[in-house]
């Protein structure tokens, strides 16, 4: 057993999965979209620094500029500018759930709009997946989840996904990090003059929103990036993309202990279903 790519996996997953608590707890204190700009200029800056000190450069393609501008407004802008603003009326736990469909949508995408093939396998792993967040859904809204938040995290992963099939084949391997780090720099630069526009600032200076900013900015926005490419490095992207099935399980058990968000059992069984599903459609597509 390769016990350093098993600490990288499950050091990334839980950087990764912790995301959405540090988020919830800062747009308590701060206006999300003017916090989610801030984050991204200095995350960007570093990203842009360290892959500087590792030898990459700006040396992209027309094709990769504009993978570069259309990643970074739907992945960085659309996707957590939705998620931020919506966790103003929603658990980190509900936005890490929803937020999970990814790898289904993303298959549920290209079955119907690329044609690709999907094995049996994949089918059925879609279908649980959403059977998955129908028992989610149906237990959250009847339990008086904010339709607007969930409607806006539902729009950010749908932006997500979007992005990831756009971009096919247009990023640049060889500076991964720096390509990264500008992403960040062109969501930063679009979120602030929404922010302008659509916010009434206001910032609550405490030591909780301190923590959660240093926090979501250095180890979800930087150093959980530096770790995965390591582990894709280490084991290759097909393994190292197993680790995710952990996040539905690993966002909402973190909400819970940090800020005492509540589980239920139809939560449990709805997680479990969708990670069954991903892992199903994940493996029909490698096999």
């Amino acid at each position: 057993m390769d016990i350093r790519a098993l600490f990288l996996g499950l050091s990334f997953v839980v950087m990764w999965s912790s995301a959405f608590t540090s988020a919830r707890i800062a747009v308590a204190y701060m206006s999300p979209l003017l916090l989610l700009s801030v984050r991204f200029l200095i995350s960007g800056l570093l990203a842009v620094a360290i892959a500087k000190i590792l030898g990459q450069r700006i040396a992209l393609s027309r094709r990769q500029w504009g993978a570069v501008v259309l990643f970074g407004l739907l992945q960085n802008g659309v996707y957590l500018g939705a998620n931020f603003v919506a966790m103003q009326w929603i658990e980190a736990g509900l936005a890490a759930i929803i937020a999970s469909m990814l790898p289904l949508l993303v298959a549920l995408l290209s079955w119907l709009f690329f044609k690709e093939r999907l094995p049996k396998l994949g089918v059925v792993g879609l279908f649980a997946g959403l059977a998955g967040v129908l028992i989610i859904m149906w237990s959250r809204l009847s339990g008086g989840a904010d339709i607007t938040g969930v409607l806006l995290a539902f729009l950010g992963v749908g932006a997500l996904g979007l992005a990831t099939l756009l971009v096919r084949g247009a990023t640049s391997s060889g500076n991964v990090l720096m390509v990264v780090g500008l992403q960040m720099l062109v969501a930063s630069a679009a979120l602030f003059p929404a922010s302008l526009a659509f916010e009434s600032w206001h910032v609550i200076w405490s030591w909780q929103l301190v923590v959660a900013f240093i926090y979501t900015t250095l180890v979800p926005g930087v150093l959980a990036t530096l770790v995965w490419f390591t582990l894709v490095q280490r084991i290759g992207a097909i393994r190292a993309a197993s680790y995710h099935f952990l996040n539905p399980f690993l966002g909402v058990a973190i909400a819970a202990v940090v800020v005492g968000e509540s589980i239920s059992l139809q939560d449990v069984v709805g997680v479990l279903v969708i990670t069954l599903g991903i892992i199903a459609v994940q493996y029909s597509k490698s096999n």
